[in-house]
């Protein structure tokens, strides 16, 4: 008879069990467990290698393993840290632990998974204004009374930037008659913004919009670099959640994946040498500076700052840059 401990799936309490076989074993185990023992089956806590007949009779003394039904794994660790946060007490104590830890000496690749284990589970998302978490709005302006507000903001800021820069680019213009020309689009395209509130509801989780790039929580998903269909790495956010995280969150970059710079300004600048003013698509440019058509948030690890190189909508732009002629109605008999 060879005595081993055993628990459940969900459990944390351990019970003593003795028998000559795995098939003993499963028998008492289910019994004592008030499993069904059709398809039950026994793997080791420890990094849930299955338990076979023959790897029975090598186990030491009192191993400690895990009683499952049919459809349960267990992946050792894994499934000990998700049973953990099963509930809002154990995570509290978890995080406990993780900073008691911290103190004691450790090798470094176990003080990145505390780190960023404390980091995660400190989340105070669910406060939204600057009485409840005071904590998040240091260094932030008094006029910003709730976290929304003040990412809806920064949203517009970021935004406002871009048209600065777009306005800057009538200085490369030698032509009069073509800066005036630029000046007025220019105007344009800060009066739609201006009905558009700068779209700054990309940042604002209370927003009604469509548009907005985090959930109601407030979590941020990078959609990866210019080039790439979504993030390899999933990295995610929540700015809401802490002060630190708002702070890590300024770094994420909206980026133009057909470039400002490069390409689409060049582009509105050669339009108008060859187009009347009143024959440009305003709509088209303004959308490709200032919208999701073209802008994907990326954290600053995907932001790939070398020529972007998308030849066919460089090409493309200079197709649309005239505006459509719009089609005549048919005259009725």
């Amino acid at each position: 008879m060879k005595p081993v401990k055993i628990r459940s799936y969900n459990g944390s309490k351990k019970f003593g069990v003795a028998a000559k076989d795995l098939k003993e074993l499963l028998k008492k185990g289910c019994k004592l467990l008030q499993l069904p023992i059709s398809g039950a089956h026994v793997s080791l806590h420890e990094d849930g290698t299955n338990v076979t007949e023959e790897f029975f009779t090598t186990l030491p003394v009192n191993t400690e393993l895990v009683l499952l039904a049919r459809d349960q794994t267990w992946d050792g660790a894994l499934c000990e840290i998700g049973n953990l946060l099963g509930s809002d007490q154990q995570t509290s104590d978890l995080i406990k632990a993780a900073k008691a830890l911290l103190f004691d000496p450790q090798s470094p690749k176990r003080r990145k998974i505390l780190m960023d284990l404390l980091q995660k589970t400190e989340d105070r998302s669910e406060l939204e204004s600057r009485d409840d978490d005071e904590e998040w709005f240091q260094d932030i302006k008094p006029r910003f009374k709730t976290k929304s507000a003040y990412m809806e903001d920064n949203c517009k800021n970021r935004i406002r930037s871009y048209l600065t820069e777009v306005k800057a680019g009538r200085e490369k213009i030698k032509d009069n008659v073509v800066v005036a020309k630029y000046s007025k689009i220019s105007e344009l395209m800060e009066e739609m913004l201006k009905s558009a509130n700068y779209n700054g509801c990309y940042f604002d989780r209370t927003s009604k919009e469509s548009n907005c790039l985090c959930t109601k929580e407030g979590w941020f998903t990078c959609q990866g670099a210019f080039d790439e269909a979504a993030c390899q790495s999933l990295h995610s956010i929540n700015p809401y959640s802490s002060r630190e995280s708002r702070i890590i969150f300024s770094m994420w970059n909206l980026d133009h994946r057909i470039e400002k710079k490069r390409t689409i300004i060049p582009a509105l600048q050669a339009a108008l040498q060859d187009h009347k003013t009143a024959t440009i698509n305003v709509d088209y440019f303004y959308r490709l500076l200032f919208t999701r058509e073209n802008l994907k948030l990326v954290h600053i690890v995907c932001h790939k700052k070398s020529v972007h190189n998308l030849e066919c909508d460089a090409k493309k732009i200079f197709k649309q840059s005239a505006a459509q002629p719009k089609k005549k109605k048919a005259k009725r008999k």
